[in-house]
């Protein structure tokens, strides 16, 4: 379905090079058919020399080169970017957002061309190949379109295909997901430092129990509650550490996160 398909990211940062480089790992996409561009000279002599793909600083020669084209620049830098290529794209050429918060109907105010536009939300977990990719079909774009962007992500973790207005409930859960587990297990390392662990140690310990956690949870189907009253024996140590998160309020507080950051994701499409 990809075969023979070059892949063209507009936007050469962190999110981007999670891509190439997942994209290459996975053996989806070969390095000679990823193109990049970006208005940083010092990051495409970056990614050229660390992933041999093909660099460009002119968007529009990128873009007359590809088939698919991946959006990765900010959501506020996405309406000149366009405007920047928009003249080289052929009919057939597919285009892809991840730009948080940024609509599929947005993408066609600013195309002006019958062009088909697919949305998605990944996150930096691709770099690891355990990226969560939530993906949403929009104008113009078929089944075939669609499928062909599951493939593709598909190659950096797992996909699941949304109605669109879903998306900035995605982007506020799964897409800033990964600094909330990082803020979590940067908690449990300082609580094992405090408690007379060595940092190396700490970290260990709670980087594999967050990652066995999840692992057991995906593989037992079973509910976050249901285990966490497993390891929460009556009078034990878990129930008092729970206790103390409850008080701390750990619960509410991810809540207003996935809320916050699902608002903002609101807002930045309305700019």
């Amino acid at each position: 379905m990809l075969k023979g398909k070059n892949i063209g990211l507009v936007g050469g940062g962190n999110m981007a090079e999670a891509l190439i480089k997942g994209l290459i790992l996975s053996k989806i996409c070969s390095s000679d058919r990823l193109f990049v561009s970006d208005i940083r000279s010092e990051r495409l002599d970056y990614l050229k020399r660390t992933y041999s793909i093909k660099a460009f600083k002119d968007n529009a020669e990128m873009v007359s080169q590809s088939d698919i084209i991946i959006l990765a620049v900010k959501p506020q830098d996405i309406k000149t970017a366009i405007s920047e290529f928009r003249d080289a794209l052929r009919d057939e050429t597919l285009i892809i957002s991840i730009a948080a918060g940024i609509t599929t109907a947005f993408l066609k105010q600013c195309l002006a061309k019958k062009i088909p536009t697919i949305r998605v939300m990944p996150n930096t977990a691709a770099l690891a190949l355990a990226s969560m990719s939530a993906i949403s079909k929009g104008p113009y774009a078929t089944d075939g379109h669609l499928e062909m962007a599951e493939a593709l992500f598909r190659g950096i973790g797992e996909t699941l295909v949304l109605p669109e207005k879903m998306m900035d409930a995605v982007t506020g859960l799964s897409g800033s997901g990964p600094a909330y587990i990082c803020l979590f297990i940067e908690g449990l390392v300082d609580g094992g430092v405090k408690m007379g662990l060595t940092r190396e140690v700490a970290l260990k310990l709670a980087i594999q129990t967050v990652f066995g956690t999840g692992k057991l949870l995906k593989e037992t189907g079973e509910h976050p509650a249901i285990l966490k009253e497993k390891v929460a024996s009556p009078g034990g140590t878990t129930i008092f550490g729970l206790h103390a998160l409850e008080v701390a309020r750990v619960k509410g507080a991810l809540v207003s996160a996935v809320e916050a950051a699902t608002k903002q994701s609101q807002a930045l499409g309305k700019k």
